[in-house]
């Protein structure tokens, strides 16, 4: 038979379609063609085939070979097809049986020896070969990888020899067996090493328990970058799906999979000099970004109005949405972006406003030049602007010494997620509209002071909707199954740059009082 099919996958964002590639033997001149939408280097394949099946001892017929890479309108790319069209070619060239290929999914790149080498994107394509009830044949370096994914039968090969060996029936190949993999612990800077700054450590535990977003504001050296950094340590964990989730994000990416990093939340901090593409993804072949990198975990912005002003402005959909979709001239690539923004800044170019020391010598100009470096709609989508002021002396000279741990934070932050998880099935910053009315009805007491909050305040839609859903935390994490006015209080107090847009007042009470 001179016709073949062999089934693998494309890469399409996070997704992995599946690609049926037919190969045909015909008379004539000898001539390989591929088509199919192939980019450069899935046309360069057949000279990657071509020199593997010579190497491996096999015949390379000398007839006119059309590969067809089916469904024709989906781009293809990178040497993930080698594997298959060498399959393929000595099927249809009967060097190997042709009857059983519909069980497998080949991935793989060919050295010109006939070794396989390993391939971006496997995880996403094992996670949907699992649901296909075939097995994925994969290069061995990429077996830790796939085995990932519960479930699914992998075989794993150093050489395009070894395959066609197990597709004969010379030489079977195991079924290589998934299994839970161990979860390493990094260790996690402690919020024990931040002296002083409860008000900021409270905001970070707040925000840690309802994944809220999160502005520093303060002068330099007050801490904010330790408390950010300290975010981590707190989270709750990962379960299996978000896990696999991340992973499958970084398995797309130029970064690779680290399994060293499996169920561990990613905690992104890209330079202020980062473009909008590096911040949200893109390429001529889209690929993931910062804010993808950091899915279900945390992006940190540190100095946050140094950021180009364009480049900010680019997280304020996947703020709301939870994705990304980059569009380009031939195609198009959705990638999940659910992080959690913390970022920091100084009260103004010197950084020194509101210091009891009387240092900051900038203008009014200057200062709201430099404020509105932020645009109101992305401020109006974090959900806590806390300030983080200057530390007197004493406090770091001679700290108290009853600073709390992480792992004291940790427990409180775990008890408020079970209660949220047990209630909303998720994080209380993810609750739509519909179940905020559900989740977070208010008393008569509490409406009053949120009309007085919204009517001198001036709070948007969003914001009130936000500041609900910090006020669930809130009482969440004081074990109260209804929200109290204290809560709503608390959560209002977030809210400084809505107190007073043109120049926040830098002080440490949190406390919504009218």
């Amino acid at each position: 038979m001179s016709l073949s099919i062999v089934h693998t996958r494309a890469q399409a964002g996070i997704h992995a379609p599946v690609v049926s590639a037919e190969i045909h033997l015909a008379g004539g001149l000898p001539k390989i063609t591929i088509v199919g939408l192939a980019d450069t280097e899935v046309k360069e394949a057949k000279e990657r085939v071509r020199a593997a099946i010579i190497n491996s001892q096999f015949e390379f017929p000398a007839r006119r070979i059309t590969i067809n890479l089916a469904p024709a309108d989906l781009p293809k790319g990178s040497g993930r097809f080698d594997l298959a069209i060498a399959i393929g070619i000595l099927a249809a060239s009967g060097q190997i049986p042709n009857n059983e290929l519909g069980q497998y999914e080949f991935l793989g790149e060919l050295a010109l020896t006939g070794e396989v080498r390993s391939v971006q994107g496997v995880l996403p394509a094992a996670m949907q070969v699992r649901d296909s009830d075939r097995t994925l044949v994969v290069p061995k370096v990429n077996l830790e990888e796939a085995s990932l994914v519960n479930g699914i039968k992998l075989i794993a090969v150093d050489h395009l020899l070894e395959i066609c060996s197990h597709l004969s029936g010379q030489t079977p190949l195991a079924i290589a067996t998934t299994h839970a993999r161990q979860q390493h612990h990094h260790p996690h800077p402690d919020l024990q090493d931040v002296y002083g700054q409860p008000h900021a450590k409270r905001a970070l535990e707040i925000a840690a328990a309802g994944r809220h977003s999160l502005l520093f504001i303060g002068p330099p050296g007050t801490g904010k970058t330790m408390l950010a950094s300290r975010l981590a340590g707190i989270l709750p964990d990962l379960d299996e799906q978000a896990a696999l989730e991340c992973a499958a994000v970084y398995s797309i990416s130029r970064h690779g999979f680290d399994a060293s990093n499996w169920m561990q939340r990613p905690f992104r901090a890209p330079h202020h000099t980062a473009s909008g593409v590096a911040l949200v993804g893109g390429g001529s072949s889209p690929r993931p970004g910062e804010i993808s990198l950091a899915h279900h975990g945390v992006l940190f912005l540190d100095e946050l109005p140094e950021f180009d002003r364009r480049v900010l402005e680019v997280l304020r959909e996947p703020l709301e949405s939870g994705s990304i979709t980059i569009s380009r001239a031939t195609r198009q690539a959705e990638f999940p972006a659910r992080f959690q923004l913390i970022a920091a800044m100084n009260p103004c170019p010197c950084g020194y406003l509101g210091h009891p020391n009387g240092k900051c010598h900038c203008t009014s100009d200057q200062i709201q030049r430099y404020q509105a470096r932020i645009s109101g709609p992305l401020l109006d989508r974090i959900d806590m602007h806390v300030n983080v002021p200057a530390l007197p002396f004493i406090s770091i000279q001679s700290p108290q010494g009853n600073e709390e741990s992480s792992a004291i934070v940790r427990q409180r932050v775990f008890a408020a997620d079970e209660r949220q998880r047990a209630r909303n099935g998720k994080a209380n910053a993810a609750l739509n509209n519909q179940e905020l009315k559900h989740y977070c009805k208010l008393d008569s007491a509490s409406l009053q002071l949120m009309q007085r909050a919204s009517d001198q305040l001036g709070l948007s839609a969003r914001a009130y909707h936000r500041i609900l859903r910090l006020a669930r935390t809130i009482a969440d994490l004081e074990h109260s199954d209804d929200i109290k006015a204290q809560h709503l209080s608390e959560a209002i107090g977030y809210r400084q740059l809505d107190r007073q847009p043109n120049r926040p007042s830098y002080g440490a009470g949190h406390i919504y009082s009218m």
